[in-house]
């Protein structure tokens, strides 16, 4: 096993998530069919995004709260979801990483899927 300590250790790591989440019968959909993301544009921001979370660099630019949103209206982002996203991020984690970062890149992944959950749910009672 591997410490999470670079740059390409977060471009790695993101990568071989979204290639599960892309084909996840759970979840995928939000991405391939609902919000149909541009991989070349979301994975460079996705290194920025863990990157800052992480280490401490302020490369992310953007609200991922934000990006939510709009798919949220289209077809609800409910806890399940969030919780299988977890599920596989923490499955991507440890089957690469250890240490004190890979723990923080778990913990750091719940507390944000539990606030966007929660969230997305006072979105859709306002509706």
């Amino acid at each position: 096993m591997k410490l999470l300590e670079s740059r390409e250790d977060i471009e790695f790591l993101v990568n071989t998530f979204y290639k599960k989440v892309a084909k996840d019968e759970t979840i995928g959909f939000f991405f391939t069919d609902v919000a149909k993301v541009n991989w070349d544009h979301h994975l460079p921001k996705m290194y920025s995004f863990w990157e800052s979370l992480l280490f401490g660099q302020a490369s992310y630019k953007g609200n991922p709260m934000a990006m939510h949103f709009p798919v949220n209206e289209k077809v609800a982002i409910e806890k399940p979801h969030f919780a299988h996203w977890i599920k596989l991020w923490t499955e991507t984690v440890e089957e690469n990483f250890e240490g004190e970062t890979a723990d923080a890149a778990i913990y750091k992944a719940s507390n944000i899927a539990n606030l966007m959950a929660y969230k997305m749910e006072i979105a859709r009672k306002l509706k």
